[in-house]
């Protein structure tokens, strides 16, 4: 009997056992094996019990292929200061470390950029992942490794930072699992190069993706060439863009056969496809550096804040890197080797997007129903089939064909007249540049020169990268490669049939655009336009039409800066849009038929200074006005089936100021004749309504409430996001914050000896939820207060704010 119930029991235990350590699938969720992720030796506890390392713990590591001696430095925002004897041991530190605070968001988004999601996260990703496939992701990152290993003397960087990265992974059992393998009840799985490149191609997605080729060209077909050119004009004459107009083209452009205009009423009908996710609005960044002749010290200053999707943790990791030839301080993209913005004892540089199209759109006509063969120039060209195998997390396997043709990938596909497929032809897809190069050629440059040679290797995506020297130099060079394209061409959808219709080339290197010691004593970029339109090669974009003249203005204004100014500037929450705007709406508005309430609202608008500080109401009652009125204006681009391109806001604006009477402000759903007072009132009214409703939901109506921005963790796990931040801004201001955009590090470095420079990033170093440092600086970060960064010069320079040492020897 005491046998039988010993059986019994041991048999119910190992079930218990057994079923405690698998996963539970609850509809689309899966919990993770219980019994694993609450065992208090080496469930989720562990992860909330570490302080990455414990503060003050300094130790002895060993750490494989190390050749001489290595240690990192702790400060007290856990920023490591990684000292080596030379770069190969540099970078391999630099991958264990920053893989020590980082692995899952360094897995996850190369998962991402590659279309593997749904080996994490089941079916509801497919979708995404196929999509990311099909726009050729993992091609270019694979174009890119090879362009990397024909140099292997930068190729051996990427090398030692992977080694340093599983060096990591390696030593890891699961009690040491970042916590959202334990949610997920997975595992980290070895680095690679390639995953390494496939980080540089989701940057490269981010800020050089965005076109409008699909919504352009359902425009023009619907609207003609005159209204079409009317209503979207490329250039904007109030633009002030990013190369000073005294600049002079000393070269010419193409010539007149290359030059000829490309046909925008080619024979493409309306397309019905509906487009593809875009980068999101608000992508963007402001820089600038000034000369001594402007500054109170007389030394330059240059400031930098990247506008990002904010997440937790930060897209960035902050970092000093040393040996005896190179000492630079900044921030590194995690799973890359090097500093991406940063500084050293002689030179600073920060990025902004260009914003130029490098991606167009070809209809591919087949000659088969298998879609095997394409034409091209009336030949039967063939395409490539590419097989692509999805594991399905919880799922079956699924398979997809993705085929390539002379212009790259077949993203779209459809199988009527209405759904043409159609290929990406993405400059990113291409080889070339070395961002290996680039990011070591900064961080060891001591001049001007040194820093054009190093961005040389720049190609894509396209950056304006701004520098300041202790010289007193300072410069900013629009940094990429870009195609040579006719007039007009990439604006719509091409005839894919037709190799005529192929970029020119690329337009050389040396005809870049470049600002180098202006005369009016800085330079500076905010996405807008980069050039006037009397630089001799013609391109195309998505331009931001607001901060960059507002930026502009400012710097004009501003004489004896100090660093504090710059600092403020960077806080700045003022509006120019909202400047031109709103006085144009006020004027056109029938106050008469307003309400006592919509009184007050009018009242609390006309005095409003433009600034979208956080405790104030009239950013609510601006943004919903315009929002509306220009819904109402545009209803002729409305459609259930097409998506129809609509005028820029500044063009919007401009009409209302320029021709009130226009036919567009008619609202075609009435008999009525609408003029602009009808629609700017009755959109005034509907505002009043939406706030109304807004208030019913119990915030108290100010613009913090209203917008909401918050950081959220990469798997939207609310628990692990920030929650709304007390903060200001909006996307026109310098202080571009959004929803979940804003300034992912903002930096501004005095160009003295020694350095002087302040930064700060909205999140903290660990990527650990139950670390003190995974957070900590969003606070300061809302409050525009940037830290004094610690710029070691030895391993022996003495300094109180090192909390510990790790050492590092071979193993």
């Amino acid at each position: 009997m005491r046998i039988a119930k010993f059986i019994i029991a041991l048999i119910l235990t190992l079930g218990l056992v057994l079923a405690l350590n698998r996963p539970i699938a609850l509809s689309e969720t899966t919990v993770p094996p219980v019994g694993k992720f609450f065992n208090p030796f080496g469930g989720f506890w562990q992860n909330a019990d570490r302080t990455d390392p414990a503060v003050g713990a300094s130790m002895a590591l060993q750490l494989p292929s190390l050749t001489g001696e290595a240690s990192v430095q702790f400060d007290d925002r856990m920023v490591p200061h990684l000292f080596a004897e030379n770069t190969k041991d540099l970078f391999l530190l630099q991958g264990y470390v920053t893989a020590r605070d980082r692995l899952f968001q360094m897995d996850l988004s190369t998962r991402a950029a590659a279309g593997r999601l749904s080996e994490l996260l089941g079916e509801r990703t497919l979708g995404y992942d196929q999509l990311q496939r099909r726009r050729g992701m993992a091609f270019g990152a694979q174009n890119t490794l090879d362009t990397w290993k024909k140099e292997p003397q930068y190729f051996e960087f990427v090398q030692q930072y992977t080694a340093g990265v599983n060096a990591y992974i390696n030593q890891l059992s699961y009690a040491d699992y970042p916590i959202e393998y334990k949610l997920l009840d997975h595992f980290p799985e070895p680095w690679t190069e390639l995953k390494s490149a496939l980080l540089i191609k989701s940057m490269a997605q981010t800020l050089c993706s965005r076109e409008l080729d699909l919504e352009s060209t359902n425009a023009l077909q619907l609207l003609g060439q005159e209204q079409f050119d009317f209503l979207y004009p490329e250039y904007n004459p109030a633009e002030r863009p990013v190369i000073s107009e005294e600049v002079v083209w000393d070269f010419e452009g193409p010539g007149a056969s290359s030059a000829t205009p490309a046909s925008s009423s080619d024979p493409i009908g309306l397309i019905h496809h509906r487009s593809h996710p875009k980068t999101p609005e608000g992508i963007g960044s402001n820089n600038w550096a000034v000369a001594g002749s402007k500054t109170a010290s007389g030394l330059a200053i240059l400031c930098n804040d990247p506008h990002l999707r904010l997440t937790l943790p930060s897209i960035w990791y902050e970092a000093q890197l040393h040996t005896p030839e190179f000492n630079v301080y900044g921030v590194s993209l995690p799973g890359f080797p090097g500093i991406v913005i940063g500084f050293n004892n002689n030179i600073a540089w920060g990025m902004t997007n260009t914003s130029q199209d490098v991606l167009d759109w070809y209809q591919i006509e087949w000659t088969d129903e298998q879609k095997t063969h394409y034409l091209l120039d009336g030949q039967a060209e063939k395409a490539d089939m590419v097989y692509e195998e999805y594991q399905v997390k919880g799922g079956a396997t699924v398979y997809d064909t993705v085929r390539y043709t002379k212009w790259g990938p077949v993203v779209y596909e459809g199988d009527d007249d209405d759904h043409k497929d159609m290929a990406m032809r993405w400059l990113a897809h291409d080889a070339g540049g070395n961002e290996l190069k680039v990011f070591y050629g900064l961080g060891t440059a001591r001049n001007h020169e040194d820093y054009t040679k190093a961005i040389s290797n720049f190609w894509t995506p396209a950056q304006n990268i701004v520098f300041a020297a202790t010289n007193g130099d300072v410069a900013l060079r629009v940094q990429g490669r870009f195609p040579l394209k006719k007039d007009q061409q990439g604006r719509f959808v091409q005839d894919g049939s037709q190799s005529a219709n192929a970029w020119q080339g690329l337009i050389p290197a040396e005809h870049g655009a470049a600002d180098y010691n202006p005369q009016r004593g800085f330079v500076s970029s905010a996405n807008q336009r980069s050039t006037t339109e009397e630089y001799p090669y013609y391109y195309n974009g998505t331009f931001a039409d607001y901060r960059g003249r507002l930026l502009i203005r400012r710097l004009e204004e501003m004489q004896q800066i100090k660093v504090e100014d710059m600092i403020a500037l960077q806080n700045d929450v003022y509006s120019l849009k909202a400047e031109e705007a709103l006085p144009l709406l006020l004027q056109t508005l029938d106050a008469s038929a307003l309400n006592q309430e919509q009184q007050a609202f009018l009242a609390e608008l006309k005095s409003w200074d433009y600034r979208y500080t956080a405790n104030a109401v009239a950013p609510i009652l601006f943004d919903r006005w315009l929002i509306r009125f220009y819904r109402a204006t545009w209803d002729e681009m409305k459609s259930d089936t097409l998506d129809i391109l609509s005028p820029e806001t500044w063009r919007t604006i401009a009409l209302l100021g320029e021709d009130p009477e226009n036919k567009y402000f008619d609202d075609l759903a009435t008999p009525k004749q609408e003029t602009a007072q009808d629609i700017v009132t009755r959109s005034f009214q509907e505002m009043s309504e939406d706030v109304e409703e807004w208030k019913k939901k119990g915030k108290e109506l100010i613009w913090k409430n209203f917008q909401s921005p918050q950081i959220t963790h990469l798997l939207r796990l609310p628990a692990f996001g920030s929650g709304q931040l007390d903060v200001g801004g909006s996307r026109q201001s310098l202080n571009a914050i959004s929803e979940r955009n804003g300034p992912s590090w903002r930096m501004v470095v005095e160009m003295g000896s020694p350095i002087k420079a302040y930064g700060i990033y909205p999140g903290g170093q660990s990527g650990n939820p139950g670390s003190p440092y995974y957070d900590n600086m969003i606070k300061d970060w809302s409050e525009g207060k940037p830290y004094p960064l610690l710029f070691l010069q030895s391993p022996a320079e003495d300094n109180s704010a090192i909390l510990f040492t790790q050492t590092f020897t071979k193993s």
